[in-house]
């Protein structure tokens, strides 16, 4: 990878999120490797995206022994729903091989967030594919 396209990549990833975030009405999300790596972020003021991508690697590092106790192959979505109606949402998907997890903050129960994350998703594997082969 030559740093060039990394900037770029990263770039474009980053203000693919700040859209999703605007439509879906989401005050922060985060790309992360399967380990919790940040790749890239956008958060409103007062969110915390290195806290967010910690959380994220525990869920994550959580749910694959989950997985591996039931006889999953693998999780596709986790949410953690608090009593207030707020949730994090925690997609896996894979792009060129490499896996990954979008994660959104979902501000209360009334919020759609499935087709924006969906088209989000598919976008974010179409970046990968031009910059990260």
């Amino acid at each position: 990878m030559d740093k060039q396209n990394v900037k770029n990549g990263s770039n474009e990833l980053t203000q693919l999120l700040e859209e999703m975030n605007l439509e879906g009405g989401f005050p922060i999300s985060v790309i992360t490797d399967a380990q919790g790596l940040a790749i890239a972020s956008a958060a409103g003021e007062g969110m915390n995206a290195d806290r967010q991508s910690a959380v994220v690697a525990f869920i994550q590092k959580t749910a694959v022994q989950v997985a591996k106790q039931l006889g999953f192959s693998g999780s596709e979505e986790i949410s953690l729903v608090d009593t207030d109606g707020k949730h994090l949402i925690c997609r896996s998907f894979k792009a060129n091989n490499f896996d990954l997890i979008l994660s959104v903050m979902v501000p209360d129960r009334a919020t759609s967030y499935r087709r924006v994350t969906s088209s989000a998703i598919k976008k974010i594997i179409d970046i990968w594919s031009n910059y990260w082969k």
